[in-house]
């Protein structure tokens, strides 16, 4: 009965990836007042913002270990150039769909953490994360104001409705197993970020091969769920996909392929809730799992040969499935 289940998944998926992208429009979201200004959308766009930007936009980091700027200053900068709401989103999915340092308009954070890696996110998302951004107060780092006074010689005052205006809708297990998988990334991102900023990528193969597991396994334990990293090409022999694992790498590897944006697999038992999503590659990926002598340097890959003799994790490009969240918890 699971592999009937799996088959109808399977084709059913399937066939949706083979609908051109571009041809179904409305799953984007317009720029009429009708739609970005509904709370439905600002609601959306405040989850999607917690979900996807915080890894390494988040409020709560200090001052010195930060990765990238807090999403206020971003709002901050991109408002200095709005003449509308309706040019505030486009501005932002502008950079966010293609960044280069000619569309940067935070230069000086550019400056310090680096251009922005390509994500392959949802045009429709990033328009709901903006819209969140433009109508409501978002949360800022203590130290922000006394940043920005610093620096412009004046606080920023957020003009807006507050947050907790905003109906928390009742999660899906899909949308409990993306919290899951998305808090226990941020953890694991912003810890090899840093540790790729300080000290370097050679750093950071140390630093995943000692501390990856644990810090899984701590998110784990905060979650009160089995939260695993799964791949066909593992790197930690503990990373290695099962049977049904794989199944589900490969209909990924498909939607992907055909220009789809993947959705979580998740699949209920009596008691418990499995859930899947998939991990995929951007730039700085490529610069432990990208191709030797071309994203990988010479040492680099000597490094990975020591630290994992058995490796298969590398020849990846950008927007690729380098893996599986495996994520499992109770109903109740």
């Amino acid at each position: 009965m699971r592999s009937l289940s799996f088959l109808i998944l399977f084709v059913s998926l399937l066939l949706a990836c083979k609908k051109d992208p571009k041809a179904n429009t409305d799953d984007y979201i317009q720029l009429k007042s009708t739609e970005i200004n509904s709370e439905e959308i600002a609601a959306k766009g405040k989850i999607l913002m917690e979900n996807k930007c915080y890894l390494c936009h988040s409020p709560s980091s200090s001052q010195g270990s930060r990765i990238a700027p807090p999403m206020v200053a971003i709002k901050a900068r991109y408002l200095k150039d709005a003449q509308s709401k309706e040019d505030f989103i486009k501005d932002l999915w502008a950079f966010v769909e293609q960044p280069s340092l000619e569309k940067v308009k935070l230069r000086g954070a550019a400056k310090r953490f680096g251009l922005m890696p390509y994500q392959p996110y949802a045009q429709k998302d990033i328009e709901a994360i903006a819209s969140y951004m433009f109508d409501y107060k978002i949360e800022e780092p203590k130290w922000f104001q006394n940043h920005y006074k610093d620096k412009h010689g004046r606080t920023f005052e957020q003009n807006g409705k507050s947050a907790a205006q905003l109906a928390e809708p009742e999660q899906s297990y899909a949308q409990i197993g993306m919290s899951y998988a998305k808090s226990t990334k941020a953890t694991l991102g912003k810890n090899l970020m840093g540790a790729i900023q300080k000290e370097g990528v050679m750093h950071a193969l140390s630093f995943c091969n000692v501390q990856a597991m644990p810090l899984t396994d701590s998110m784990a334990t905060k979650h009160d769920a089995i939260i695993k990293r799964v791949s066909n090409k593992n790197r930690n022999p503990n990373n290695k996909a099962n049977a049904q694992e794989l199944d589900y790498i490969s209909l990924y590897k498909q939607i992907l392929k055909n220009g789809e944006e993947p959705e979580p697999i998740v699949v209920e038992g009596n008691k418990k809730v499995n859930f899947y999503y998939p991990i995929v590659t951007n730039a700085m990926c490529l610069k432990c799992h990208g191709t030797p002598g071309k994203e990988i340097q010479r040492e680099t890959y000597d490094k990975i040969k020591e630290l994992y003799p058995n490796d298969k994790a590398i020849g990846y490009d950008v927007n690729e499935v380098r893996g599986m969240w495996s994520i499992s918890f109770d109903k109740d």
